[in-house]
């Protein structure tokens, strides 16, 4: 029986690959990828000539099958995606689990992945985040996203985005998000990698201002925490303020325009607030 190595290869420059990997593909029987053109390149730049198949999501099925026969026959299999790490939206799942469930070893071979690395150089806490693949395409499932944000009880969410849709996007997000932080990534490790942070509006204005915002994929990075509702317990007008205040270093004159404007919220109830906060204090 042999095994099947899950292999990451490197999302944009070539030379962070890893040393195991490369000693990986050069000794097994057989690399599964995506597109053969695409990882014929990386696999000729380090003089790699094991044989390659192409295995993606229109064939995953029937590609697998096959595999798994081999593997039985004793040869050793890699599986790589064009980019990055198997699994993370590309094909793997599928052939892992049937791997698995022939008693066939499964080898992990760990290395880049878009979104660890988006989230590494953010500058947010990373203790716990959200991947949620690629932002939809349908308006509806994009706010149906969205409205799960909204109620989740955390705050780091975590897409890809195509270079053609990530304005729109960033639009409905500013929106129904009512513009929050983000940290956007596009074309990372590579020469052209560019880096976006602050609010929704100016990652937006900062895109329209690059004539080549349409260009390389991107990794969206949004922070986003509901100080509305907290354990499903709406939040005083009074406490709203205090909150502001504090988290904002502002006035509380600063804080009841920042607490109209983010929360929707009549600006002669916050100023009654804002004196029973006197009050208290």
């Amino acid at each position: 029986m042999g095994n099947l190595y899950v292999v990451s290869v490197p999302i944009g420059n070539t030379k962070d690959i890893s040393y195991n990997a490369v000693e990986t593909l050069k000794n097994v029987d057989i690399i599964a990828c995506e597109d053969t053109r695409v990882s014929g390149l990386l696999l000729k730049e380090y003089n790699i000539k094991s044989k390659l198949v192409s295995y993606h999501k229109f064939n995953e099925n029937n590609k697998s099958d096959f595999l798994i026969d081999e593997l039985k026959s004793g040869k050793n299999i890699a599986i790589i995606s064009d980019a990055g790490t198997p699994c993370i939206n590309d094909p793997g799942t599928y052939i892992i689990k049937k791997a698995i469930d022939n008693n066939i070893n499964v080898i992990a071979n760990p290395g880049a992945s878009a979104v660890i690395t988006a989230l590494s150089i953010s500058g947010f806490d990373i203790t716990t985040f959200t991947y949620l693949g690629f932002i939809p395409r349908v308006k509806k499932e994009i706010d149906d996203v969205l409205d799960s944000i909204k109620d989740s009880k955390y705050e780091l969410f975590v897409f890809y985005e195509s270079p053609k849709r990530i304005k729109n996007s960033l639009e409905i997000i500013n929106e129904k998000l009512e513009n929050p932080e983000v940290c956007l990534c596009n074309d990372l490790t590579k020469i052209h990698q560019r880096i976006y942070r602050g609010k929704t509006i100016d990652v937006l204005n900062e895109l329209n201002g690059n004539p080549n915002s349409e260009k390389g994929e991107y990794v969206l990075i949004i922070k986003y925490k509901s100080d509305t509702i907290k354990g499903n317990v709406a939040l005083s007008n009074e406490a709203l303020l205090v909150n502001t205040m504090v988290e904002n270093n502002c006035s509380m004159k600063e804080a009841i325009n920042i607490c109209k404007d983010a929360y929707k919220i009549n600006k002669n109830d916050l100023y009654d607030a804002s004196l029973n906060v006197k009050k208290i204090i």
